[in-house]
């Protein structure tokens, strides 16, 4: 097969891939630029798209290369159409006059303030918690997993969001990892383990990294919240992203937080940046349930000895500067790691082990704090 044929026949497969927000397909639409193709069947293509486009073009565009035969692999490289439009700048505006740097508290009286957008209920979701930290490489997601699966062990009707645009790791640690199927305008998510997962990982290349802005990331969060069929939920647990940025404030701003956990370790460089996340939860009017330490010590297989590698008494420090609960104390296991890259959560994998029993142990008291939108569950 020649190279000139096989991209006609990308470019008839895109014609076919249509954007409800302009009425036409994606190539009509200026939308796809940089057509590249091997001898061996390799396509990378680049797919420009408006923070109002639905996310879910990236996996649709995929899906019909990777349809075409003699196509052997397919790279979408997602940019920003207004950044990458071409468009000519807009005319330089006159320099304007010397004057002093903005004084903190001033800025608001020389623009006036953007409304924020109004928060959607969703109570077929449930209970919505937040999962969130100060700083990567604390086991947020680790603690997301774990907390969603034994919620679902225990009787309840669980869904998991992967909010953490940036590095999207659910996947991996429940061990699916396929494009999920839409029927009419309704994206179906996958189930592991008893819980319903909705990830960005499953929507975009393995490598692909995002490079978006904010608007991106609240239509993302935005159609995971809207857009997915996720049925009837007793708890809705959303994975974010460390840090106090965009997707924080898009989750808040899209829908009614219950609570949220945030997650640490001993150490003082994670503690004081937990800190800040969760000044800003309680900041934006939703209530922090509590503090869990991960990574707190070293249980030795043989001789069970405790071992504090990275610190002792953070989270208590931290729990005890808010006024709130230290949920959990969760040591550092190897399986917990393994159990990660495998897809096998701990909690199902050895929920007898001592980081099991504590996560396990987690999710009853989170029932406790939270409460249960469906009395029968848990």
């Amino acid at each position: 097969m020649s190279t000139e044929s096989l991209q006609e026949r990308i470019a008839g497969a895109l014609i076919r891939v249509r954007n409800k927000r302009v009425g036409s397909d994606i190539v009509s639409a200026d939308q796809v630029r940089d057509v590249a193709t091997t001898t061996d069947g390799r396509v990378r293509l680049t797919l420009l798209l408006d923070p109002t486009d639905d996310a879910a073009l990236v996996g649709e565009v995929r899906a019909a290369v990777a349809g075409i035969s003699g196509v052997t692999d397919v790279r979408v490289d997602v940019k920003d159409q207004g950044s990458a439009s071409g468009a000519p700048p807009p005319p330089a505006k006159p320099a304007p006059q010397s004057r002093a740097l903005p004084v903190i508290g001033q800025e608001a009286k020389q623009r006036p303030a953007v409304p924020a957008p109004t928060p959607v209920a969703y109570p077929h979701l449930g209970q919505i918690i937040a999962v969130s930290s100060g700083k990567g490489g604390v086991g947020k997601s680790t603690v997301s997993t774990n907390i969603a699966v034994a919620l679902a062990k225990a009787g309840a009707r669980v869904g998991l969001m992967d909010a953490d645009v940036y590095g999207p790791n659910i996947p991996a640690m429940l061990g699916v990892n396929e494009q999920p199927d839409v029927q009419g305008e309704k994206i179906i998510p996958l189930e592991a383990h008893g819980v319903k997962v909705m990830s960005l990982g499953f929507l975009v290349d393995r490598d692909q990294p995002a490079i978006w802005r904010g608007p991106i990331i609240m239509k993302i969060i935005t159609q995971f919240l809207r857009d997915v069929m996720w049925g009837e939920l007793d708890y809705f647990i959303v994975d974010l992203p460390p840090g106090t940025g965009d997707a924080q404030l898009s989750l808040v701003q899209a829908t009614h937080v219950s609570g949220a956990l945030i997650v640490t370790t001993p150490q003082e460089v994670s503690t004081g940046d937990a800190l800040r996340g969760a000044k800003m939860f309680q900041r934006v009017g939703v209530p922090v349930l509590g503090i869990v330490e991960n990574m707190s010590y070293f249980q030795c297989p043989h001789c069970n000895e405790q071992t504090t590698i990275f610190g002792s008494g953070g989270g208590e420090r931290l729990a005890k500067e808010l006024d709130l609960p230290l949920l959990a104390r969760i040591p550092l296991y190897g399986r917990v790691l393994e159990g990660g890259d495998t897809g096998m959560p701990i909690v199902v994998a050895e929920p007898d082990s001592v980081a099991g029993r504590a996560l396990l142990d987690l999710g009853r008291r989170l029932v406790d704090l939270v409460g249960r939108s469906n009395p029968s569950a848990v």
